[in-house]
């Protein structure tokens, strides 16, 4: 899996509200209203993720998650799996 340039991977956040670009990953936080919905939110994306088997690195406090994405197979750069994945996890936090 090739990486993508700079400019591509912006062109594709353009599409995608709240991601963002830095240090050879794409990332977003996610806020909800208790722990509940947080872990929720983590399960579905889990399997979301093992379906296309390309996991997230995340962090969770409480109501808060923290998502990064980027693809080990290329260097840890982003790749098309990362954009893919993101598209993802947005129709899953809706």
């Amino acid at each position: 899996m090739n990486a993508l340039s700079s400019e591509n991977i912006e062109k594709e956040l353009a599409n995608l509200t709240g991601w963002t670009f830095s240090d050879d990953k794409i990332s977003k936080k996610y806020e909800f209203e208790n722990f509940k919905d947080a872990l929720s939110f983590m399960v579905r994306v889990g399997f979301e993720a093992e379906q296309q088997a390309h996991h997230p690195e995340w962090f969770n406090v409480y109501n808060k998650v923290e998502i990064s994405l980027s693809t080990h197979d290329a260097g840890g750069k982003v790749t098309e799996k990362d954009i893919r994945l993101a598209k993802a996890i947005e129709k899953v936090a809706g």
